[in-house]
């Protein structure tokens, strides 16, 4: 037997259900706007302990990754894959900005235009936008299934010992 509360009337929509999404919409949101202070501190962790490449291209995938999670704070109901996708449109149309003189321009004269708008094109970064995409839709997707499974009593915590174990039925 379900545990779930039943809506008697089918006609009219369960009044709870918007109580339901709004708070799920707020935990996301909280959820992804740490996940950006984790991914600016991150970042700059890598900026202070690498060098050269390897400290670009993963700022590169980072900035991504904080797209992506600025993106899901702002609409948190979208898919992974949506978000993603709007991340690293975001990091390309930025990349692609570049071309011209404006961002060089504004980097001369302030720092934070610098670290969000670069200064010059350079055609790997967008393959790295790509990566970065990719991590964060793979780790959104992760997280959003084992919320769900969580949520709908699939698993539920073990008090004992701390742990998710299958619910049983």
């Amino acid at each position: 037997m379900s545990s779930a509360p039943t809506n008697p009337d089918p006609q009219r929509p369960d009044p709870a259900a918007s109580d339901r999404a709004t708070a799920r919409s707020a935990r996301t949101r909280a959820a992804a706007l740490a996940a950006a202070a984790v991914t600016v501190v991150a970042g700059l962790g890598l900026r202070a302990v690498a060098a050269g490449e390897s400290a670009k291209s993963g700022g590169d995938a980072l900035y991504t990754v904080l797209l992506l999670t600025l993106t899901v704070a702002c609409a948190p109901r979208l898919s992974p894959a949506r978000a993603a996708t709007i991340a690293l449109a975001a990091c390309w149309a930025v990349e692609f900005l570049q071309l011209g003189p404006l961002p060089a321009e504004l980097s001369r004269r302030s720092t934070l235009a610098r670290l969000v708008l670069g200064s010059t094109f350079n055609a790997p970064d967008l393959a790295w936008y790509a990566v970065g995409a990719a991590a964060g839709w793979l780790v959104h997707s992760a997280l959003r299934r084992a919320g769900r499974r969580t949520v709908q009593g699939i698993l539920r915590p073990r008090a004992a010992r701390g742990r998710l174990v299958p619910h049983d039925r």
